[in-house]
């Protein structure tokens, strides 16, 4: 039996993150635009101070994500964000670009690293070798099926972390394509907003009844899955694994939506290391999740248990 899992969930303002940790999350991801892609909401480095003084006290934690890939002119803005952060206490970051893993060993060497590539975290040995270079902690591709993540626990010699539950990217590019197709459709968006917010969606004629929630940001463009995870019937094999962090994607979900399923989760867990070897899935907890769930996105297993070819 493993350790007790991390349940880990973004946040998009202070409010949600204090509904989130009183649901039984063990920690927040937060971050701002200007650094990180893909988050809920913005934190300010007021916000982000207040939301570690906030969690701390409540004995969780508080990583802040830094995933964009950067150019040489924020790099130097890089070394104040980081020494900002160090002051306000945060306990990890998440960074896909080696830049932040050398500017934060050199700034500020007690905030744990956490390496997360989206799509090129799919063996131990590239993690481990993050790891030899300062990283503790690697956050898996969404793409590697259960075999391969249990099989590769005992091979680690860093934490690990998986996500259970919500949507995904499945395509970024730092280019403005919504915008692009719009002005040729000669729909020009004059100003208007393309983020999050606007509620666009990408639907293929093959697959109508399929939606792909787009939008467009400072960070380029983002198209994510049209169905959401939800490993909650299994969870048992990836805590007897001893997966480290179990992270739940709150990206697009109402904050009632999340909170559900964060109890939910949190039940799981706190159900089977009670007694891991009498531990029994109860189904209401599916039920509980499916009468919040939007019925025009399936909750599905994702790669869960998709035979991978190579």
């Amino acid at each position: 039996m493993g350790n007790k899992p991390e349940l880990l969930v973004p946040a998009g303002s202070l409010k949600e993150l204090e509904t989130y940790l009183a649901a039984g999350a063990d920690a927040v991801l937060i971050g701002e635009a200007k650094y990180g892609m893909r988050l809920p909401g913005d934190f300010a480095l007021t916000d982000i101070a207040e939301a570690v003084a906030y969690a701390h006290e409540r004995e969780a934690k508080v990583y802040v994500s830094i995933n964009k890939l950067l150019h040489n002119e924020q790099l130097e803005e890089l070394r104040h964000y980081v020494t900002e952060l160090s002051k306000a206490g945060i306990d990890g970051i998440q960074f896909g670009d080696p830049a932040v893993l050398q500017t934060v060993r050199e700034i500020a060497p007690q905030i744990s690293l956490h390496w997360n590539a989206e799509m090129t975290s799919t063996n131990y040995s590239t993690a481990n070798y993050w790891g030899t270079k300062g990283a503790s902690r690697v956050v898996l591709a969404r793409e590697l099926n259960m075999d391969e993540i249990t099989e590769m626990q005992p091979k680690l010699n860093i934490d690990s972390e998986v996500q259970v539950h919500g949507m995904t990217n499945i395509y970024h590019s730092k280019r403005r394509l919504v915008h692009s197709y719009m002005t040729h459709q000669g729909r020009p968006v004059d100003g208007g907003s393309l983020d999050k917010d606007r509620g666009l969606f990408l639907v293929e004629a093959e697959r109508p009844d399929e939606k792909f929630p787009i939008y467009e940001d400072e960070n380029g463009t983002h198209i994510m899955s049209s169905d959401d995870i939800c490993i909650l019937e299994d969870l048992h094999l990836l805590m007897a694994s001893g997966v480290d962090s179990f992270k739940i994607e709150t990206l697009f979900k109402p904050s009632a939506y999340n909170e559900t399923v964060i109890r939910i989760y949190r039940q799981a867990i706190d159900t089977y290391f009670q007694d891991p070897e009498n531990y029994e899935f109860d189904e209401e907890w599916m039920e509980s999740i499916r009468r919040v769930q939007d019925p025009e996105r399936e909750l599905s297993f994702g790669f869960f248990y998709k035979e991978q070819v190579y």
